[in-house]
């Protein structure tokens, strides 16, 4: 499902091809315009992940395909903001949800995170929507109004969400012995 970003000429080629769709590319943080920019943009994707300032991961579909990325920027005391993009012909089929259950249990499990910021366009329904579905986001405008603010001094405005590592952690188990009760009760 999860993979460490590579410098793959056929991966890089298939992600470049999936992110340059017009459904696709206004929301990818780090835009490419040429595949030439991809594959330096993903070289210092790498490099910034080596220094311990981001976390990248391509995401694949069942048959391991490229099909998105998965990442964590702007890693600051134990926290970051996630950026996730999918390739149109995969929206809508469950990815999106199995790739962020993944990371987060390697960012919280695994790597020490302890928060993850979502700020999503408020014209971007569709991720607003996916985020409100997770049960262990928060809306965050109001609890974190620093951050929210920076967030909005732009051009965009931005609706933030929080994945709080307790919360996540909490749900993580509680989904755990969901399915070990199922299992026994099939037995």
């Amino acid at each position: 499902m999860l993979k460490k970003r590579e410098l793959n000429g056929p991966e890089c080629h298939a992600l470049f091809e999936l992110m340059a769709h017009p459904d696709v590319f206004p929301f990818v943080r780090q835009k490419a315009y040429s595949y030439e920019e991809f594959l330096f943009i993903t070289k210092q994707t790498i490099e910034a992940e080596e220094r311990g300032e981001l976390i990248s991961r391509t995401i694949l579909d069942e048959w391991g395909n490229p099909i998105g990325t998965i990442n964590l920027y702007d890693i600051k005391d134990h926290a970051g903001f996630l950026g996730t993009w999918i390739g149109k012909p995969y929206h809508g089929k469950g990815f999106n949800s199995l790739a962020k259950d993944a990371f987060f249990k390697e960012l919280f499990f695994e790597q020490q995170i302890e928060t993850i910021y979502m700020r999503i366009r408020y014209e971007n329904l569709r991720s607003r929507r996916a985020a409100e579905k997770l049960p262990y986001a928060v809306l965050a405008n109001q609890t974190r109004p620093a951050i929210y603010e920076e967030l909005n001094n732009g051009q965009h405005i931005y609706e933030l969400y929080e994945v709080p590592r307790d919360l996540f952690t909490m749900n993580y188990i509680r989904q755990s012995s969901d399915m070990e009760e199922l299992q026994s009760l099939e037995a």
